[in-house]
């Protein structure tokens, strides 16, 4: 076995173990966690079957196959990325939203006891 093929596998079970061990702990959401469970068993099932790569690799037009593993990890980052500053968008408007109903809470208190 080749040392870039060695290092991928590692990589995406490291992934895929600290992925379901944050779920364990309860510091990702499952939400969130289907993305990377889905990427890292996707990466895993490439590094492990070189056929497959290959295969793919092929059909893609990728000269040399396990760049396209590091393609594929990079599209990924770009894709968790993006969902996330839709996420992160989204509680900021509800953010913003919350501290606007506070102030009008906070006023219509102070105007019924007087202050």
């Amino acid at each position: 076995m080749d040392l870039i093929k060695i290092l991928a596998v590692v990589g995406s079970s490291s992934v895929l173990v600290a992925v379901i061990e944050l779920i364990r702990r309860g510091r990702l959401k499952e939400k969130y966690s289907l993305l990377w469970l889905f990427a890292g068993g996707i990466l895993l099932l490439l590094s492990a079957s070189r056929g497959l790569l290959t295969y793919i690799s092929r059909l893609l037009g990728v000269f040399y196959p396990p760049s396209l593993l590091f393609l594929l990890a990079f599209l990924f980052l770009l894709l968790i990325t993006l969902h996330f500053s839709v996420v992160v968008s989204g509680l900021s408007e509800k953010n913003k939203q919350l501290a606007q109903e506070l102030a009008m809470l906070r006023q219509e208190m102070d105007r019924l006891t007087g202050k």
